[in-house]
């Protein structure tokens, strides 16, 4: 990672940072290749050359290919005062040319050069998500000022700018709508393909593109705090941080290098008195072992699959905030929910409507939705828009007074209405209504509300915030998985079991504040191995840090969307069970990986002491399976 003092989030920039990845990429292909050209021509003219040709054509072959290794081995060497497998592979390679193998030798530098140049493309998928976003997101943006308007740089933006966004442009800034209606493609964010209609007051990001009409945006997050540049923080981040099989290789490999140098230098000198080897032999045998006996594919392990893993699922919508928390993904074994925003979409909206016989029910629900929309609280957006829906025509209210917490009183035409809880409109009426059937709907978990004209309860309206569609499907997932699933919710325990009875979820916690969120996490941790936790809400945030993997809805408050550990960018609940098999397969190939180069490892260091192992077969062997490991690695790119 660099240590410019510039922001890798500088969108003037970024491109040049990965373009330089990209030629570095390539410059390294291109060495490999014309290494492994002259190894190739130097053994064809064996036969034609002088010794001194000969031996030039290897010389620049060890040259070229190994410049950039050694280089990178000589710097970390210095730096963290470690030894590391590029010095093994360049002094292996020395060692070969000095017993006159100059062919193996200089094979070896190739393939290690070949593989240098795979671990590098593998950084630079890893990359390319990012490179992506910041193609979508624009580096100017039409400024309307008192003279009219001009074009700036999206950086030089504050908030409460106004600017401009014509048809067919992509939005410069996270803003909200001040004049205008237009249709929006949001698919870069949410993944979603249809786009939505959005108008006065409603949120509009950074990158998304407006389709049909112009719009004036008030500018509400500044151009590095904006999603794109969170989303593109989160995989930054996530590519830095190590996880802790690939901490424990890279602590390992400084001990290990030690201990092979050691028993190379032991065995230069001691099979002459205990086995009888010629000089020749010994130092020929004490050559392989310094091949074959470095942990290359060990070390390439792990880091290709983590990062292919994460490149993978920012594609999907998955934003891991590091390997740890992929590595760590697949092993939950309980997972805590908040329930509003997570489970619920997080807005009610009016399922039952019963009105009172011998009333007109459209009049009903006219004058109610009319009184509702002087109001801005959810229970009287959701009544207003339930009226949209059927049609309804609105009309004006001539006085209207907000009892804050009971309901709302109004007078329309000459006549009083009263519009809010049983308690607001007269307990013994609300509970006659109807032969009780307001208690029957409470049971199931639904908000009451009723409307009185006058002396008369003329309707009764019933609200909930209904499911997600997908949450079923996602909790069907993890049960089937053997996952623990609870509720932990600030509702009541009326609306708490309706809920987790709908969902099917295994258990469930009402009226939890904060604190006791994070105690009931706890007390999880105590009986699970590994506890996850799913919130949107700045309340969640304690219980998100608590837990070993806190799990944040896209669309959550930012300090939800900082502390977690993993981000549902498109909302959607089933991705965790994506990203629990994404996290399994990613597990198991690292296995897999750590296995084979294990078993070549000791295998080809057995064979050497048997003297069944020649330098060529040993170089093919070891370089050969550090490339088998990275490929293998790779294969987590694919969905």
């Amino acid at each position: 990672m660099s240590t410019d003092s510039r922001s890798l989030l500088n969108p003037s920039w970024f491109p040049a940072f990965l373009s330089d990845h990209s030629w570095k990429e390539h410059l390294e292909l291109i060495a490999a290749l014309l290494s492994g050209a002259l190894v190739l021509c130097a053994w064809l003219l064996s036969d034609s050359v002088s010794t001194s040709t000969y031996i030039t054509l290897h010389l620049i072959a060890f040259t070229i290919g190994g410049f950039a290794k050694a280089k990178e081995g000589i710097e970390e060497t210095i730096q963290e005062k470690e030894l590391n497998v590029e010095l093994l592979m360049i002094l292996a390679a020395i060692g070969s040319a000095s017993i006159g193998y100059w062919t193996e030798g200089a094979i070896l530098i190739f393939i290690f050069a070949l593989s240098g140049a795979l671990e590098t493309y593998t950084m630079n998928r890893s990359q390319k998500e990012i490179s992506s976003l910041m193609d979508l997101q624009p580096e100017e943006a039409t400024l309307l000022t008192e003279n009219g308007h001009e074009t700036v740089h999206v950086s030089t933006l504050r908030l409460g700018d106004q600017i401009l966004i014509k048809a067919g442009e992509r939005i410069p800034a996270d803003g909200a709508i001040q004049k205008g209606t237009s249709s929006i493609d949001e698919s870069a964010i949410t993944g979603e393909s249809v786009p939505l209609t959005k108008g006065l007051n409603e949120d509009v990001f950074a990158g998304t593109v407006n389709i049909s009409g112009s719009l004036t945006v008030t500018v509400t997050k500044p151009s590095s705090d904006t999603v794109f540049q969170k989303i593109i923080q989160m995989v930054q981040s996530a590519q830095s941080e190590k996880s802790p099989s690939q901490l424990f290789i890279e602590r390992f490999e400084g001990t290990y290098v030690k201990v092979v140098l050691l028993v190379v230098a032991l065995m230069m000198v001691l099979p002459p008195f205990l086995f009888g080897w010629t000089w020749m032999d010994t130092i020929y045998r004490a050559m392989i072992l310094l091949v074959v006996a470095s942990p290359c594919a060990l070390v390439a392990s792990i880091m290709p699959a983590t990062l292919s893993a994460i490149t993978n699922g920012a594609k999907s919508g998955l934003l891991f905030k590091g390997g740890v928390h992929v590595e760590n993904l697949s092993h939950i074994e309980a997972i805590a929910f908040d329930k509003t925003g997570t489970l619920t979409n997080g807005q009610p909206v009016i399922t039952d409507a019963i009105y009172a016989s011998g009333t007109d029910h459209d009049y009903t629900l006219k004058i109610s939705a009319s009184i509702e929309q002087e109001s801005n609280h959810p229970l009287a957006k959701a009544l207003v828009a339930f009226a949209k829906e059927k049609d309804v025509e609105l009309v004006s209210v001539d006085e209207m007074n907000d009892m804050s917490g009971h309901g709302v009183k109004a007078l329309i035409q000459g006549e009083e209405w009263k519009i809010g809880k049983p308690d607001f409109v007269g307990k013994e009426e609300a509970e006659a209504f109807e032969e009780g059937i307001a208690e029957k709907l409470a049971e199931e978990g639904k908000t009451v509300i009723f409307a009185k004209r006058g002396p008369q309860i003329v309707g009764l309206f019933a609200l909930k915030d209904t499911v997600r569609e997908d949450t079923k499907l996602a909790v069907k997932g993890l049960k089937k998985r053997g996952v623990y699933t609870i509720m932990l919710t600030g509702d009541n325990k009326t609306t708490a079991a309706a809920i987790a009875e709908e969902v099917g979820i295994d258990a469930y916690i009402a009226e939890c504040l904060p604190e006791q969120k994070v105690e009931e996490v706890k007390k999880l941790k105590q009986h699970f191995g590994q506890v996850a936790m799913v919130g949107d809400g700045i309340n969640d945030a304690p219980a998100l840090a608590t837990a070993d993997l806190g799990i944040a809805m896209g669309e959550g408050t930012d300090v939800a969307l900082e502390t977690a550990d993993v981000v549902l960018m498109k909302n959607n609940l089933p991705k965790i069970v994506q990203a629990m098999k994404l996290s399994e397969r990613m597990n198991r190939i690292v296995k897999q990986n750590v296995v084979f180069s294990i078993a070549v490892i000791t295998l080809l260091i057995i064979s050497n002491f048997l003297q069944l192992l020649d330098l060529p077969l040993g170089v093919i062997g070891h370089e050969g399976s550090t490339i088998l490991v990275i490929l293998n690695g790779l294969r987590l790119l694919r969905g």
